[in-house]
Order: C-alpha cells, then structure tokens, then sequence
C-alpha cells in the first residue's frame, strides 16, 4: 500500500485526529469484547446450571488426561523418569 503524501500541516493534522478517532474507537471495542469475555455468564435455570458443571467438569479432567499424557510422552525434558 503506497504511503499517502500530505502538502500541508492541516492534512497531516486532520489524518492524525482521524487516527486518533480511529484509536479509541477500537480501544472502546476492545474493552467491551473483553467485558463480555470475563463477564460471568449467568444460568437461568437449575438445567443449564448442570449442564455448566458438566461441561466444565469434562473440560478439566479432558486438561488433567491431556498433560498426563504429555508427561508421560515429554516428562524426561523435565527430568521425570517414565514409568514402565
């Protein structure tokens, strides 16, 4: 993309405002994208609440299989002795 070329110190004034306007547009996106990360979700019933637990409980123990795996694969990088 070529660089744009500026004749005058107010277009390379009004491009800077425009930048900065451009900036904090983006900035107030990305704040509200990351509230709406971290933000704990709510459960509107007993139902959805079981299905949280079971969902998180099957993605923990999927964590726990996956690095006893990777150990027993990788664990002499880290001076484990396999058991055999």
């Amino acid at each position: 993309m070529p660089q744009p070329t500026y004749n005058t110190i107010e277009e390379l004034q009004q491009r800077k405002e425009h930048l900065l306007v451009d900036i904090r547009k983006d900035g107030s996106r990305i704040g509200e994208l990351w509230d709406q990360l971290v933000s704990p979700k709510t459960s509107n019933s007993k139902g959805e609440l079981v299905a949280h637990l079971i969902s998180n409980s099957i993605t923990a123990i999927d964590a726990f299989l996956l690095v006893k795996k990777l150990m027993k694969t990788y664990g002499h990088l880290f001076n484990r002795k396999n058991k055999k």
